[in-house]
């Protein structure tokens, strides 16, 4: 018998890494078969909006039934994109918004169009904030229609439990909030949210695709990690899709 679907709600066709790393889709897809993971969510950073869009676009024609579009935001004050990202959502039917503190900044000026469009649109924002908590609670309270999916729990690799447990209390001030588990190396962390925030707000994912040890194993993994943590069958099955097939309109 099959079980409930899995959505791995971060996956990377180009990463933010030094040699901004490419997946195709093929492998990606390939990985996917392996590990049994239904359904992915996939976004080219370290590029152009419109790149992104191309790129994108291209990868979920290729499987339309296996992989879920979200688009890029890269905006600055002189150069509007969000033209481009309706486009993309409206049109092309682009499922959500993917933000990196890496690359764009998150000074009111620049972001809170995006992060306002993407209210009125009706889709989420994934966000690496890379540990800046307090944009994120600026946003949250901001812009309380837009659901704001917090990558990584609050920052990538994070050790600083106390970090992580402001993300969580943020989140539960701010029910517009999701935490995103991939790159979280606390895996006791991901326990607590969802005793503290319910499932349907602790969403999973890989950051992936990643060579160590290889793409495989590093999915395998991920996967794992979630499972380790002895959930309940109801739970654990909100963490691994039904939380982000909600979100999405999938369920």
């Amino acid at each position: 018998m099959r079980g409930p679907m899995i959505i791995d709600s971060h996956v990377h066709l180009k990463h933010g890494d030094a040699l901004r790393t490419e997946y195709d889709a093929e492998t990606i897809v390939r990985v996917m078969e392996k590990v049994g993971i239904d359904k992915s969510v996939v976004f080219a950073m370290s590029t152009t909006t419109q790149r992104s869009i191309e790129m994108t676009r291209a990868a979920v024609e290729r499987f339309p039934d296996r992989l879920i579009p979200y688009v890029y935001a890269l905006p600055s004050y002189e150069r509007p994109i969000l033209e481009q990202i309706e486009w993309a959502v409206s049109t092309l039917g682009f499922k959500g918004i993917k933000i990196h503190a890496g690359e764009c900044s998150l000074a009111e000026y620049v972001i809170d169009p995006v992060i306002d469009l993407a209210g009125r649109l009706g889709v989420p924002c994934l966000i690496d904030c890379m540990g800046r908590y307090d944009a994120i609670e600026r946003m949250a309270k901001a812009f309380p229609e837009t659901k704001i999916i917090v990558a990584h729990m609050g920052k990538y690799l994070c050790i600083d439990e106390r970090l992580i447990d402001r993300f969580i209390a943020l989140a539960l001030t701010h029910h517009n909030l999701f935490l995103d588990v991939s790159g979280v190396v606390m895996p006791w962390k991901i326990q607590e949210a969802v005793q503290r925030l319910g499932a349907d707000r602790v969403i999973f994912g890989t950051d992936g695709p990643h060579g160590k040890p290889d793409v495989v194993t590093y999915a395998r993994l991920e996967l794992e990690k979630i499972r380790m943590l002895n959930l309940s069958p109801e739970d654990e099955a909100a963490v691994l899709g039904g939380s982000i097939a909600r979100l999405l309109g999938y369920g």
